[in-house]
């Protein structure tokens, strides 16, 4: 061992922050010498078996943002921060070697391929290296809600209403106090470039209603922006529909997704503008789709790999297509309807999309052209700035008829462009050279 000193180690995965970091708060309550470690693993910049990339440039480059930003603000608590482009179970022998790792803290994760990636590193170091996990992205933590995993409701009204009723939000974990600066360590990692990870340098779309950069000080930027400057909360539910421009809605959910954002966080800040400001439908809906994105992890929690699966959670039958000339046209924007053209050539141009567009194109996709709703998450799962496992798969089970939706139903898309875009402005914006 060439390092004699005992070292925690903060392995950061989803969780790319120091406010409300109880992994981070617990290792550095330990009294050892702290270090992080962020891994750009290989397979995730790949191909995947449905033909896109784990990651498109846009999150990619988000992330790439996130974590230069969550280097700065551990540097300033005194903690290195690590980075390899590489697989942790070939990395991690050596950290534990060189540094003398006896601890390891890190989220808790039980999708298939982060378990298995936890399984492989455990193997590969010392018996006596100790993981502690720590649930750390939920609104209510597990420990917290009247229900066993088995036993959370199929319908999200249910969960929601027991969760409201006997559940309560913890505090958030404060930012602990700096480490001594003899804490920080020699060896200093280089964070891949864009091109590294195999990706063109690319210039943001002027179109976007998402031009913000990753990182934990944009996020909390973005909150500040959203309630206390433009006092939007106020307004959400109202113009949460909304399809072009900023502020129509949060936009918290990119970074709510790579954990740069805490939702406790979110949910006492509401508390506080609701004090402070006003309390509505808007403030309180807010909450509810907090408590949505809870329920997704919880189903995923509960059902494991079926999520993945095509006949989904009600294994269900459908006739369902992979017709490779049918899905590029979805994807280019080449359909029979200029609504879900736009959304589908907004997402490929910004990476970002609106939650009635992401309605409206996955009920197109599943429901009117029938192609398999894998393929159709698979693409999301590429190109979205915000994705996240369990909200991308439910939400797409619930379209497609085999999630989390008893009415199984099917959006009329012309209808809705006549709601949401009546004047045609968002079809516009997208369809420039075309006529609709």
């Amino acid at each position: 061992m060439q390092d004699q000193q005992k070292t925690s180690l903060v392995w950061f995965q989803n969780d790319l922050r120091t406010h409300d970091q109880i992994s981070l708060a617990k290792a550095m309550a330990k009294g050892n010498r702290v270090i992080g470690v962020y891994f750009f693993i290989p397979s995730q910049f790949e191909i995947s078996a449905f033909g896109f990339k784990k990651n498109e440039k846009f999150r990619a480059k988000f992330l790439l943002e996130t974590v230069h930003q969550l280097k700065q603000n551990l540097a300033q608590l005194n903690i290195s921060l690590l980075s390899f482009f590489d697989t942790p179970k070939k990395v991690f022998p050596h950290l534990v070697k060189e540094y003398g790792v006896t601890e390891v803290f890190l989220q808790k994760e039980w999708t298939q391929e982060e378990l298995d990636r936890l399984k492989k590193v455990k193997d590969a170091v010392a018996p006596n290296v100790t993981f502690t996990e720590s649930f750390n992205q939920f609104l209510f933590h597990p420990e917290d809600i009247p229900l066993s995993f088995n036993r959370i409701p199929q319908i999200f009204t249910q969960f929601r209403k027991i969760c409201e009723k006997k559940a309560s939000v913890r505090e958030v974990c404060a930012i602990p106090k700096a480490m001594p600066k003899k804490n920080t360590i020699h060896q200093h990692t280089t964070i891949p470039t864009l091109k590294e990870l195999g990706y063109e340098a690319f210039n943001t779309d002027a179109r976007t209603a998402f031009p913000f950069q990753g990182g934990e000080n944009e996020a909390l930027n973005r909150l500040d922006h959203y309630f206390w400057e433009s006092k939007k909360l106020s307004v959400y539910k109202k113009t949460r529909n909304g399809l072009i421009g900023t502020d129509y809605s949060s936009k918290f959910s990119p970074w709510l997704a790579n954990g740069s954002l805490s939702p406790r966080t979110v949910y006492h800040k509401i508390n506080q503008y609701e004090k402070e400001v006003v309390k509505n439908d808007s403030t309180y809906w807010l909450i509810f789709e907090l408590i949505w994105r809870d329920y997704f992890k919880y189903i995923s929690l509960k059902h494991g790999n079926v999520i993945f699966k095509q006949k989904g959670i009600l294994v269900k039958e459908y006739e369902w297509k992979t017709d490779l000339k049918l899905v590029n046209k979805w994807i280019n924007g080449e359909t029979s309807s200029s609504f879900v053209n736009a959304n589908m050539l907004e997402i490929k141009n910004t990476g970002w999309m609106s939650n009635r567009g992401r309605q409206n194109v996955a009920s197109y996709f599943a429901k009117e052209m029938l192609l398999d709703w894998r393929i159709g998450a698979a693409y999301f799962e590429a190109m979205l700035l915000d994705y996240d496992v369990h909200s991308n798969y439910g939400n797409w089970m619930y379209v497609a008829g085999v999630g989390n939706d008893p009415r199984d139903r099917k959006f009329n898309v012309a209808l809705q462009a006549e709601r949401y875009d009546s004047q045609g402005k968002f079809q516009r914006l997208w369809l420039q050279n075309s006529l609709f």
